[in-house]
């Protein structure tokens, strides 16, 4: 009796140079390179991107030292607990993912915005100003991430009407889903050294869970909105994402890159043609280092609702050929019918990521994931 082949699935992750969209004569081979990426992997590197070396030299000096230089007290002063907006400063093992506490420090950030007048949807509390660092202690912080975040604002940007050209849609196919003065949102994250000894071979599926839950910085996941781009602010590795053989396929730190991912809302609106890829975060070993890294999130109207877009029937046929190459064991949080809006999708998950805040402003959306996990937990 003769073995299945061998699943086919993607081994490494592909990196494709912004400049040669930029260019008419190698425009048709990037996009043509980004088609594949999104059917078949869901994260890829981004290089020649345009953005200044000197910002990004600044862009980690400023993440180092407000981890490593900025007193608790002034850290606490900022505490996203202390706002209903999410934004703000997260103590170590704060977050929880895939119901486990993520093992990181972080700050949150976003594009400017006023608070919501009073008579705003719930989730337009998630447009809010920033809660900065001091400028006495940190006097270049908000200049450095203000810059970062706008330039980020604009390739992020360019790169959704590059996945619309790519997938045969018109490059302002997205643009019905973004707000005039649209928020977008950044992290700098340090994961601080774990005492963790190496997986021993032959370990049991049990041991291996254990361990992984030991150097879990982020637990398993899906970016949410439409893309992501992190800056992978220190040289240490451990950024992984999940093939469909369940393989964890290394993300190294590559100098003058940014690791693109594609998020559910993308899959959600193109009718699971981009694939949104789980990943995860392992922290650095005792005497390896502090890992830095600095995630931008593109936004989208938190009142946009939900609708899937007119891909042409030929992408769709590659989609079907390509998702038997996908993994989906990752709860999917853009399901359509399960929200009116955007907005309110999101702010669940932040609620369920960061019940502390939860438990301090929105305590009956708290009650109401906790009643539903219990649910989840005794079906099972």
């Amino acid at each position: 009796m003769s073995s299945s082949p061998p699943l086919q699935t993607f081994t490494e992750i592909p990196i494709l140079p912004l400049s040669q969209a930029l260019d008419p004569e190698t425009k048709p081979q990037f996009l043509s390179q980004l088609r594949d990426a999104l059917l078949n992997v869901g994260f890829l590197y981004l290089s020649e991107t345009g953005i200044p070396d000197a910002l990004i030299e600044d862009v980690i000096r400023e993440c180092n030292e407000f981890f490593e230089e900025l007193p608790l007290e002034e850290k606490e002063k900022i505490e996203m607990k202390n706002q209903k907006s999410f934004l703000g400063w997260s103590r170590l093992d704060n977050e929880t993912t895939a119901h486990n506490p993520d093992h990181r420090e972080q700050l949150d950030l976003s594009t400017p915005h006023p608070l919501p007048g009073p008579d705003a949807p719930l989730y337009h509390n998630l447009l809010a100003p920033n809660q900065w660092p001091s400028p006495t202690h940190l006097p270049n912080f908000r200049p450095v991430f203000e810059d970062y975040m706008s330039r980020m604002s604009g390739i992020s940007t360019l790169f959704t009407s590059l996945i619309a050209e790519a997938i045969g849609l018109p490059p302002t196919a997205f643009d019905k889903f973004f707000d005039e003065d649209q928020q977008h949102k950044l992290k700098i994250v340090k994961y601080p050294e774990v005492d963790v000894e190496d997986l021993p071979a032959g370990a049991s599926d049990e041991e291996r869970k254990k361990w992984e839950i030991k150097r879990q910085g982020v637990g398993p996941h899906k970016d949410s909105m439409l893309s992501s781009y992190l800056l992978q602010a220190s040289d240490q590795p451990g950024l992984q994402a999940q093939n469909a053989r369940g393989e964890w396929v290394d993300c190294k730190p590559i100098p003058g890159t940014l690791v693109v991912a594609i998020g559910q809302g993308m899959e959600a609106l193109t009718d699971g043609v981009c694939a949104s890829t789980t990943h995860r975060v392992l922290s650095p070993r005792r005497g390896e280092g502090p890992r830095y890294s600095v995630p931008f999130f593109q936004g989208v109207s938190y009142d946009a609702k939900f609708e899937a877009m007119d891909v042409p029937e030929s992408v769709l046929r590659l989609r079907d050929e390509a998702r038997s190459k996908r993994r989906d064991d990752v709860e999917f949080t853009f399901v359509k019918g399960r929200w009116g809006h955007l907005g309110e999708a999101t702010l669940m998950n932040r609620v369920k990521s960061h019940p502390d805040v939860g438990e301090r402003w929105y305590p009956e959306l708290l009650a109401q994931i906790r009643a539903q996990q219990a649910a989840t937990a005794k079906a099972a």
